[in-house]
């Protein structure tokens, strides 16, 4: 199950599940993007894929949703947090309100994962939670790369992917007598079409590769971090950022 399926990351993974035979169950805020990215989404085997609604900042919703996916799927192994509203306010912005509703996120994602953990110890069964980091989770971001172009990466979104790094390795050491693996998947610089070329640029200069990621770069950590090829990696944040954060 991948939420935010629709988005510019989510489409790319979703794509690398079902290219590895995966049976995806996709989600958006409004059901007919999920509906239309499932009806495109290749099917290898026996593979069955499936749609459902939910917003990462409406418990309500959250509780729909994944039963709507049980309902579909009948089981699900592989929990895929990458819903997220985004923020534009950078901190000379952002009023307090916005910035706890971003940090609503983080909320989602538990309330997602603690639904997954739980359907897996009802039917005695292992699984693996995935929760989208950010390199801005482990570092600040660079204010010329931004000055004059676009606003400061926001501070709200820091401290959200901060708290989920940290959050993964918490959920981790708990549920790993439930066998549920916790992990989490942080890109780097991955824009998105509609940014702006002149802070790309400035962007790649701070990378060691001198170029930005393309969104099915994180297919292959991504499939990894889903299947039984990490069975033993738990409460590990796999960062794929060019080596941004190396430096």
């Amino acid at each position: 199950m991948l939420t935010g399926a629709s988005g510019y990351l989510g489409q790319a993974m979703s794509l690398g599940l079902a290219q590895a035979g995966a049976s995806v169950v996709v989600s958006s805020r409004t059901l007919d993007k999920s509906q239309s990215l499932a009806a495109e989404l290749p099917v290898i085997g026996n593979a069955q894929h499936h749609a459902v609604q939910i917003d990462h900042l409406d418990p309500d919703s959250i509780e729909s949703g994944f039963a709507a996916a049980i309902a579909a799927a009948h089981q699900i192994d592989v929990l895929v947090a990458n819903g997220h509203e985004a923020l534009a306010n950078d901190w000379k912005q952002v009023s307090p309100e916005q910035f706890n509703r971003q940090l609503q996120n983080a909320t989602g994602y538990f309330l997602l994962a603690r639904h997954l953990r739980n359907h897996l110890v009802k039917h005695n069964a292992p699984g693996s939670i995935i929760m989208l980091g950010s390199m801005y989770g482990l570092v600040g971001s660079y204010p010329d790369a931004y000055q004059d172009l676009a606003n400061a990466s926001p501070v709200a979104y820091h401290a959200l992917k901060g708290g989920v790094l940290q959050m993964v390795r918490h959920l981790a050491v708990y549920w790993a007598e439930d066998h549920v693996r916790v992990n989490a998947l942080s890109p780097g610089p991955f824009p998105a079409p509609a940014a702006s070329p002149e802070m790309i640029e400035k962007l790649k200069q701070k990378s060691p590769m001198k170029r930005m990621g393309q969104p099915q770069e994180l297919i292959g950590p991504l499939v990894f971090l889903a299947s039984e090829a990490s069975s033993y990696v738990t409460g590990h944040n796999l960062v794929v950022d060019g080596g941004w954060t190396a430096w």
